[in-house]
């Protein structure tokens, strides 16, 4: 069968319907459905993101974290510093950066899924953080805050579940006042020879198997774990954050590039 002349309407239409799709681990998928199916993903878990977090890492999401606000260093000073962690729902990121930053610090705790939000302000209110914590839910690809809100924003394994990147980042350096810095940790691309061969058959044999023998379900995990490979690697995200407008932005890979941290201003 020939193929549509490239001016044609139905050369236009193929091309338009081809833009409405996007993946869902391995599979391609209407860019409508996405959203409600990474919502069914963390519905599944959100009882046990930690756990889940703990099989997706070996228990490195942990140091990880810890590493991502330490290069944050948020002030311990007096005045009023507010911070944004998005996709952050059980409050793991946020909490963090109360502990180590300054009695004026505020955080507000962004997720789309209100069940996760759900375990985060259980959190909030055993660890004696609810006075200095806004639990909001909300999409990071259309945040509901106004323009040059925050200080400085997170995101910590959330950014490669949206459908558009490109939205959330902008809405990132939205709401971003100038001077505000932007962190995302994210499971990356090995940069280590050999060993990517190794974590590859750790990831897609063992991590859904343990999945399904700990929550009763392995198909969260199969996702998650052909989320990661579809993630730009660390060079093609440090330029998807600059297109963003972000300046002054960099990464470290962490773990030998099982994830990475990226870190850019809005200046």
């Amino acid at each position: 069968m020939a193929r549509p002349a490239e001016n044609s309407p139905e050369h236009g239409a193929r091309e338009e319907a081809e833009e409405r799709t996007t993946h869902f681990g391995f599979r391609t998928v209407e860019e409508d459905a996405k959203q409600g199916m990474v919502h069914s993903v963390f519905e599944k878990v959100a009882e046990r993101y930690d756990l889940m977090n703990d099989l997706m890492s070996g228990g490195l999401h942990r140091p990880w974290k810890d590493a991502m606000i330490a290069w944050l260093a948020p002030p311990k000073s007096a005045r009023p510093y507010a911070h944004i962690d998005v996709a952050g729902g059980t409050g793991d990121v946020a909490f963090r950066l109360l502990d180590r930053a300054g009695p004026h610090a505020h955080v507000t705790l962004c997720d789309i899924n209100p069940h996760m939000l759900g375990v985060g302000k259980a959190r909030a209110e055993a660890g004696g953080y609810k006075e200095r914590t806004e639990i909001t839910c909300g999409n990071a690809e259309s945040l509901p805050f106004p323009d040059k809100s925050f200080d400085s924003y997170t995101i910590a394994f959330g950014i490669r579940n949206v459908t558009h990147i490109e939205r959330a980042l902008a809405e990132a350096y939205r709401v971003l006042k100038p001077g505000g810095r932007f962190l995302c940790l994210e499971f990356s691309q090995m940069v280590l020879p050999g060993i990517d061969k190794i974590y590859d058959a750790y990831s897609f044999t063992v991590i859904p198997r343990m999945g399904g023998w700990v929550t009763g379900d392995p198909d969260p995990y199969q996702y998650l774990v052909e989320s990661i490979r579809q993630f730009p690697d660390q060079e093609r995200f440090a330029a998807m954050i600059r297109e963003a407008g972000f300046a002054r932005v960099q990464y470290r890979n962490l773990s030998g590039g099982v994830a990475a941290i990226h870190s850019g201003w809005r200046l």
